[in-house]
């Protein structure tokens, strides 16, 4: 894509959207900050690579699935303002939201607590849950495409790209459409998919949120896309001591393999979730924007008058990719070492831990559920284990960093 990049930055799309700088590049497509100059407002450019443009079925899917998103109105959505064909370049207009991915997120902090974990499931599974009701299939739901804004709204983006594509004549039969990690077994098998497809990849991403890891791991993306065919993912509790059940039984159902055994949409593990939320008297929570983001550091950088001509180097920690994908993005579970030593002995000691930033500090709980402190004395078990570790490995002269959710990372 980087004839695409080198074109477009400083281009006018129909002369009423221009390009100002990269933020993100895929296999398939790119992501820019643009301003919109006919109402004056910045804005979120998704340009598609120039091959699907001179493809006449990708074109057809490719207008009708941005019409179908931008009737939906969902605050667990992004909106789509606009969508065109400019030249040989096919591109979506969207909101810009400032902030990050929750792929950034994991990345930078590591596994989450429940209500952490909850308070960005239900904004996505309502968004899900709108398009559900009107016949439309994400497809494709995974870290990077869970966008966190600065004032903690979570919202679904890239609706219908993975259909459009499809579409394609280009398309390789040896292309897996999705990201492997997170791809339901019909997918796999067959390229078919319907709501509860969406619902398996979600009860991926609800293990991964609060494990750091995604259930399958394997060598390549087919390795990686055909474990689940033969497996079951397992409760989170066996990765992390504390999750509790209610979380696990959510988990198994989103993710059996007999798509008739999920819930059936969007609102149904929606409504399952309010349930756990209600039982377990789960505070409310607002989720934090990653500090380290490709589009925040984009968007400084241009305004500051140091727009870049590709997406700012990811600092830490970044998970592998697979070129082989259909949109290009990790594929392999992230870093599983979350915690980092520091002068604390108790993470409880923090006063982050049991003060979370709250919509309404008037009618927030003064304490977490008793899940939430199991939670918190099974990582702070581990957390002891691995100072006596650190100890040793001083002792040999070897550095080591890992990075926690709770316990190291300070708020922006």
């Amino acid at each position: 894509m980087s004839a695409v990049r080198d074109v477009l930055l400083g281009a006018r799309l129909e002369r009423r959207y221009r390009i100002d700088a990269l933020i993100a590049r895929g296999g398939m497509s790119s992501v820019y900050l643009g301003m919109d100059l006919r109402l004056d407002r910045p804005v979120a450019v998704k340009v598609m690579d120039p091959r699907y443009s001179a493809d006449p079925q990708f074109l057809s899917r490719f207008e009708f699935e941005a019409r179908s998103v931008a009737r939906l109105k969902d605050p667990g959505l992004v909106p789509v303002y606009d969508q065109g064909v400019d030249g040989e370049y096919a591109f979506l207009v969207m909101e810009l939201v400032e902030g990050g991915t929750l792929r950034e997120l994991l990345t930078e902090r590591g596994p989450m607590p429940p209500h952490a974990v909850a308070a960005v499931a239900v904004p996505v599974l309502g968004g899900l849950g709108a398009a559900h009701a009107h016949g439309l299939v994400h497809r494709d739901v995974k870290p990077e495409n869970v966008l966190i804004s600065d004032s903690g709204d979570v919202k679904v983006v890239d609706f219908g790209l993975v259909r459009a594509i499809a579409a394609a004549g280009i398309t390789s039969d040896s292309v897996i459409l999705g990201t492997a990690a997170y791809l339901s077994p019909e997918q796999v098998e067959s390229a078919d998919s319907d709501a509860r497809s969406d619902i398996y990849s979600m009860g991926i991403l609800v293990y991964e949120m609060l494990t750091g890891t995604t259930p399958f791991n394997g060598d390549t993306s087919l390795a990686l896309a055909y474990a689940r065919l033969h497996r079951d993912v397992g409760p989170p509790s066996r990765v992390i001591a504390g999750v509790p059940r209610e979380f696990d039984d959510l988990v198994l159902t989103a993710t059996a393999r007999d798509p008739q055994a999920r819930f059936a949409d969007g609102d149904d593990m929606l409504d399952a979730l309010e349930s756990i939320i209600d039982d377990l008297r789960l505070p409310p929570f607002t989720v934090p924007a990653p500090t380290r983001s490709a589009e925040r550091e984009t968007v400084v950088a241009y305004r500051n008058g140091r727009a870049p001509v590709a997406p700012p180097t990811p600092r830490g920690p970044v998970p592998r990719t697979d070129t082989r994908m259909m949109d290009s993005g990790p594929v392999g579970p992230p870093p599983t070492s979350h915690t980092r030593i520091d002068d604390r002995d108790d993470p409880r000691d923090d006063p982050r831990f049991d003060r979370p930033r709250f919509d309404d500090e008037h009618r927030a709980r003064p304490r977490l559920a008793a899940h939430a402190v199991e939670f918190a004395e099974a990582r702070l078990r581990a957390r002891r284990r691995a100072r006596v570790l650190t100890v040793m490995i001083a002792i040999l002269a070897i550095a080591l960093a890992v990075g926690g959710w709770w316990l190291g990372t300070q708020f922006a």
